[in-house]
């Protein structure tokens, strides 16, 4: 694949250009080692290195053109230099550029926030299919080309494997797109030359500071992706969340609320709930599914809304609401033959488990048990681990504290900075076991019939993280195997 110069230059309005800009460029990259002779280096600012440290190097590889934000000290003759104010934002418009736009091509829905993007996401997709249309799917736990899995390994991926993936599912013939934008995202300008249908906001709660620094600038990046929606695309934001409207604050898209406490545009009424499912009320219509608690009627009401405003028939929606079936590792239900049930749930934040222990609760009501089993990601926001641990506390009546992805850290100092959001009581009925293998099967094995165990953090993910290596776990098989291993005694 080749493609002038000039026409990549299109989109991203260059400050100041040096060379030939008639000239074929054969690649695309950001990544310097994977340069080509005649391609084009795009040199970023990341968080962790300066694409421009590596301008010398790439320029000895007679690479075709380098862009960049401030010019090299020496400029070699046959390549083409070209300065922008933000190198970013330039990769995004020139992966869209390189592999034809294809964002335009497609029905794109972003779906933004702190917890639900995964669930909105993929029940947007399947919403989709189940229209009889080929749509493709970006999320945390896998992405799709029509039916197609291609694993994943971030949330919202780079420019170019965006745009890569975007342009399969049009070749692939599929009309609709639907993706989870991350604020690391927004932030790091990876969607930067897409064309959006429409964007969705579930919710804000603390998450990611180690990275963005503040909830203000965690909030922040989140609405940079509402302000840059075109004005035929629509934001629907969750109005019962205080950071809803703020989010559309500059968004030159239509906006429109969902609401499952005041009147909106889509509003639910939660009529009854269960372990297995719920019946909800969407704009008055009635429909039983397959979800349960209130932080899915949110994640239900955003899939509705946006459904509709995608340009699906209504009255298909409804019907297809009963058929959606929740995401792997989202409030996913396992029971015992001695009637013992484990929940496998993502929940990795204070207000997830918040949501999810609360639901628990009100099905099981006061006098049911509840035994939580949770960790903390290690190299990730420290100020979130004796929060987690607190809320687990005060709505369990046994919590078992483990290792959940410790990266580069100690499990057991993880564990003992969870520990400090815990009272002299609290402790009293709280169990650290660094081994998530056995704090799962002593929650298991000191269970009694009718008991709800909530295995929180790592829902989807078959792995542990540890010293760079993932080490393969999944919460799902240990429970089964631990349910077997119980019945077998």
């Amino acid at each position: 694949m080749t493609m002038k110069l000039s026409r990549l230059l299109e989109d991203i309005k260059p400050l100041e250009t040096i060379g030939d800009t008639d000239r074929n460029i054969v690649s695309l990259q950001s990544d310097s080692r994977r340069v080509e002779k005649d391609g084009m280096f795009v040199a970023v600012r990341g968080v962790t290195t300066d694409g421009h440290k590596y301008i010398p190097m790439v320029a000895s590889a007679h690479v075709g053109a380098i862009v960049c934000e401030e010019f090299p000290a020496q400029l070699l003759n046959g390549i083409t230099y070209i300065r922008v104010s933000d190198s970013a934002e330039a990769l995004g418009k020139l992966a869209s550029a390189w592999y034809g736009h294809p964002s335009s091509k497609l029905k794109l829905v972003g779906v933004t926030g702190t917890n639900g993007k995964t669930t909105t996401a993929t029940l947007l997709y399947e919403m989709a299919r189940l229209e009889g249309y080929k749509a493709g799917l970006l999320s945390t736990v896998c992405n799709y080309v029509d039916g197609r899995a291609i694993p994943t390994t971030h949330t919202t991926p780079d420019p170019l494997t965006l745009n890569e993936l975007l342009a399969e599912m049009v070749e692939a013939g599929c009309d609709y797109a639907f993706m989870e934008v991350s604020s690391h995202a927004a932030q790091q300008k990876r969607i930067a030359g897409l064309k959006f249908k429409g964007g969705v906001f579930s919710n804000l709660t603390r998450d990611h500071l180690d990275y963005h620094g503040s909830v203000e600038n965690y909030r922040n990046a989140k609405k940079m992706f509402f302000d840059g929606l075109d004005a035929d695309a629509f934001a629907l934001v969750n109005a019962d969340d205080k950071s809803g409207l703020y989010m559309t604050q500059n968004t030159k898209a239509k906006v429109y609320t969902y609401s499952l406490r005041s009147q909106a545009d889509f509003h639910t009424r939660i009529l009854e709930t269960r372990l297995d499912g719920t019946l909800l009320s969407f704009n008055g219509h009635d429909v039983e599914v397959a979800f349960t608690g209130r932080f899915n009627a949110y994640n239900l009401t955003a899939v509705y809304g946006a459904s509709i405003l995608t340009g699906f028939p209504e009255d298909e929606v409804l019907v297809n609401m009963s058929k959606l079936v929740p995401v792997a590792g989202r409030f996913q239900t396992f029971r015992s033959q001695s009637g013992v049930t484990a929940i496998v749930d993502y929940a990795h934040t204070p207000d997830a488990l918040i949501n999810v222990l609360d639901t628990i609760r009100e099905i099981v009501g006061a006098g049911g048990k509840i035994i939580t089993v949770v960790g903390a990601g290690g190299n990730r926001d420290h100020g979130k681990r004796p929060m987690m641990a607190r809320e687990a506390a005060c709505r369990s009546d046994r919590l078992i504290l483990t290792s959940d992805n410790p990266r580069d850290e100690n499990p057991d100092d993880i564990i003992n900075d969870m520990r400090q959001g815990l009272s002299a009581p609290e402790m009293g009925r709280t169990l650290c076991i660094t081994d998530r293998r056995q704090a799962i099967r002593t929650a298991i094995q000191t269970a009694e019939p009718g008991n709800v165990i909530l295995i929180a953090g790592k829902g989807h993910e078959p792995y542990q993280e540890v010293k760079g290596v993932r080490h393969h776990f999944d919460d799902r098989e240990e429970v089964m195997a631990a349910f077997k291993e119980s019945e077998n005694v």
